[in-house]
């Protein structure tokens, strides 16, 4: 379904902070789904503008909006898989052809590249951190959305071949394919991080 959502609002407008106790509610539950799970339907083309629009809603020091974000669909996805694939047989490593299933099986894929301006004066560590806030509200988002997503990366993120198959510049890095679509069945809850072994409060 679309949701409807609110008009962006005029720049500078005042947007006075309110409680949202809903969104609370879906972050303790929230769960990523299995790539392998997801079918369609995925998100139609003005959802998933309504996605990237909320993804784009990020910290980014500076304004540069240092990320892009490449559609993987259809046909074109599917060209895409096999010229990974047949990149990994070229290289004898079949291993790497069989984790292909995550990016072939979800009928919808955006890559999420993290673009950082070098010339700029803010800190290209900030710049990617931006990119990755990105990532994780288009998954939130497709989430809250009512649609499958899952967040993977794995070697072809890293390859220099494959990423300019993608067609990556110099200095662009992939953060993200984040996989949607609509689950076969529900994703199960998964171990926690003992928050007591992850938190200090500084003393001086």
């Amino acid at each position: 379904m679309t949701f409807a959502l609110p008009s962006p609002p005029d720049f500078g407008a005042p947007l006075p902070l309110e409680p949202a106790p809903e969104v609370l509610r879906f972050l303790a539950r929230r769960r990523s789904a299995s790539a392998l799970t997801l079918v369609e339907p995925a998100p139609s083309a003005e959802e998933l503008d309504q996605l990237l629009a909320l993804a784009a809603r990020v910290p980014d020091h500076g304004k540069l909006a240092p990320w892009r974000f490449v559609i993987l669909e259809g046909e074109a996805k599917a060209r895409f898989a096999a010229r990974l694939e047949a990149l990994a047989e070229a290289r004898g490593d079949h291993q790497a052809a069989a984790k292909l299933g995550k990016l072939k099986v979800p009928p919808l894929a955006v890559a999420v590249i993290a673009s950082p301006n070098l010339e700029a004066s803010i800190p290209e560590w900030e710049q990617l951190l931006s990119a990755g806030a990105v990532c994780t509200t288009l998954l939130y988002a497709a989430l809250a959305m009512g649609y499958g997503a899952n967040w993977i990366t794995d070697w072809y993120s890293y390859d220099g071949e494959a990423s300019a198959i993608l067609g990556l510049s110099a200095g662009e890095r992939v953060a993200a394919f984040m996989l949607l679509g609509t689950p076969r069945e529900p994703p199960l809850e998964r171990e926690r991080p003992d928050l007591a072994a992850h938190v200090s409060r500084w003393q001086g």
